[in-house]
């Protein structure tokens, strides 16, 4: 290892300045990774607002669930199909193939004749991030030295803030004046240049994209990853399980039995003991992770739905609604690591938790006919206030249970569970609120129903967070 560090000196090694990220012999991938994160960001963002339209134009309401559940049931197999790539032979072909699955799937959607064919469409289109998003990172571990990476990483990061900003706005708008296809064909054609730059950047590279071996994850690391296996079975019961809860028959609820089955059998494999029952330290943590991650993507999935297809609310002030999440999202963050660093991590995950709740709470109230549905838009950016204050600190409680060698791991543990989460609260809401119409509750009043049941996740956070304290 010491004999390699000679090709990639840090600054302290050399007396002059040290190639930088857009030095000539990184310029052309600094660019490239940049751009592909800034339409990769502007897609995700654009697309979310986009899709209660879609859903309701192709008659397709009632498996609305399975068009937003099945992005993330298929990213948990695509980032696992990904890592699992990259390590055997680097990651320009996994991140090559994502990025051009990522126009096809756009296509695909934009032609949509049916909801079925937007629900292969987002699938794949999850497959496709899910690889772009691991690929990605290690991409930047193997085509820079290890003092150039922290500042790629920082750029990836900064490369989602103006897509937050201008993307839902944008597919509002667009969506009004055109059409929902325009959006999927308008990113479609926005990204297919830097996929194409990306595949010549990545070609030029030498074999393996120029990695070294003690770049590549060790044998160890790769075989605490989860297996395809485990993350295909995760992906098709979490797909089951959505469809099933669009209706309200027998065939739904075995298709449901199907899903949940699956979960139960593999799950487990993928998570610490002790998950489930929230055992102390890391157990509880990366329980949280999965009730906040599913309480924010159901209320940012459904919110939208009901304003646009019961309160005829357009889609460009939802997607001001969305920009708005983010902005919060990220002042809630920072407030979190800057004005309260001194206060104990598991407070302010009560305390964003109660906040969630409120949000929630207003929901509840927005889905009533005779109050302005303002109110229940503006459970989106509470919401996010809550998770922007909550969410940074379930990621320090569990690093904080985990020992150097298992960081890997634990990060591992805490992106299938908010997965999953996702996939589970958005299908006991859905399920909720087919049992309610199925009852004779109103459409809107089914709503309210659904939101109210996500009340039950937000308070246990509340009560369970002092459960994942470091002592």
């Amino acid at each position: 290892m010491a004999a390699e560090q000679t090709v990639h000196p840090s600054p302290s090694d050399i007396d002059e300045a040290p190639p930088g990220i857009f030095s000539r012999q990184h310029a052309a991938a600094t660019l490239t990774f940049a751009t592909v994160m800034f339409l990769t960001g502007f897609a995700a963002l654009a697309v979310v607002p986009t899709l209660p339209t879609a859903a309701e134009d192709l008659d397709g309401v009632a498996l609305f669930p399975l068009v937003a559940g099945c992005f993330v049931a298929a990213s948990l197999l695509g980032g696992v199909l990904g890592g699992h790539w990259a390590d055997r032979s680097g990651a320009r072909r996994p991140l090559a193939l994502g990025m051009i699955l990522s126009v096809v799937t756009l296509l695909v959607s934009a032609s949509s004749l049916s909801v079925w064919q937007l629900v292969v469409g987002r699938f794949v289109d999850g497959l496709a991030a899910g690889m772009v998003a691991v690929s990605v990172t290690t991409a930047i571990g193997q085509s820079y030295p290890e003092y150039l990476r922290p500042r790629m990483l920082a750029m990836m990061s900064a490369s989602w803030i103006i897509p937050s900003l201008i993307g839902p706005p944008i597919a509002g708008v667009v969506a009004e004046a055109w059409s929902w296809r325009v959006v999927f064909y308008g990113l479609a054609a926005l990204t297919a240049l830097p996929a194409i730059a990306l595949v010549a950047v990545l070609r030029r590279a030498p074999a393996k994209d120029g990695a070294r071996a003690d770049d590549l994850p060790s044998a160890e690391e790769r075989a605490s990853r989860p297996p395809l296996l485990v993350a295909a079975m995760l992906s098709l019961g979490a797909a089951l399980g959505q469809y099933g809860v669009s209706g309200w028959d027998v065939r739904h609820l075995l298709f449901v039995a199907a899903g949940v089955a699956l979960l139960v059998v593999f799950a487990p494999r993928l998570l610490p003991a002790g998950t489930w029952r929230s055992a102390r330290g890391l157990p509880t943590a990366v329980l949280l992770r999965g009730l906040t991650s599913g309480t924010y993507f159901t209320v940012e999935a459904l919110v939208p739905l009901m304003l646009i297809t019961e309160r005829r609310v357009a889609a460009v002030t939802v997607g001001v609604a969305f920009t708005a999440s983010a902005v919060l999202w990220a002042g809630a963050s920072w407030v979190q690591g800057k004005l309260l660093q001194d206060v104990a991590r598991h407070r302010l995950v009560t305390a964003g938790a109660l906040i969630m709740a409120v949000s929630v709470a207003f929901a509840v109230v927005g889905s009533f006919s005779g109050v302005s549905p303002l109110l229940a838009m503006a459970a989106m950016p509470l919401a996010a206030i809550g998770m922007g204050m909550l969410d940074p600190c379930v990621t320090v409680l569990s690093l904080s249970h985990s020992s150097p060698d298992r960081l890997g791991h634990t990060t591992g543990a805490m992106q299938t569970n908010m997965n999953l989460g996702q996939v589970v609260v958005l299908a006991f809401a859905t399920a909720v609120l087919n049992a309610g119409l199925a009852a004779g509750a109103s459409r809107l009043g089914g709503y309210a129903i659904a939101f109210s049941l996500l009340l039950v996740p937000t308070l246990l956070v509340a009560v369970l967070a002092v459960r994942a304290r470091k002592d």
